[in-house]
């Protein structure tokens, strides 16, 4: 499984198109196996969930983001979680024990 969260320095970023990059994160049997480090190409429509599909991710996680994305990445087969806040760490800690639940999401547009 390939997790992508979005990054604003060492936190999950409150809107993920607009983030400068990404944590691509390897997991098999709930241990870190790798990391890619995905620079944002920018802000422009269907491209984000093209390229992490590209680059294999099953899950995206991030604070917000715009309802045509969230459609876009079902479209690619990838599962999105929204309404995250506090640390990349801390995140996919939670995420791997089963235990991160997707909150209010804070992109409103």
């Amino acid at each position: 499984m390939k997790i992508a969260i979005a990054k604003d320095g060492e936190m999950v970023a409150e809107h993920f198109g607009q983030c400068v990059a990404y944590d691509l994160y390897i997991v098999e049997d709930s241990k870190v196996t790798g990391q890619e480090y995905i620079e944002s190409p920018g802000h422009a429509p269907g491209m984000l969930p093209k390229l992490l599909a590209d680059h294999g991710a099953n899950i995206v996680i991030a604070g917000g983001m715009g309802p045509k994305a969230v459609e876009l990445f079902h479209a690619n087969d990838i599962e999105v979680i929204l309404g995250v806040t506090g640390t990349i760490k801390d995140a996919l800690e939670s995420f791997i024990k089963g235990k991160l639940e997707s909150g209010e999401n804070v992109c409103h547009h």
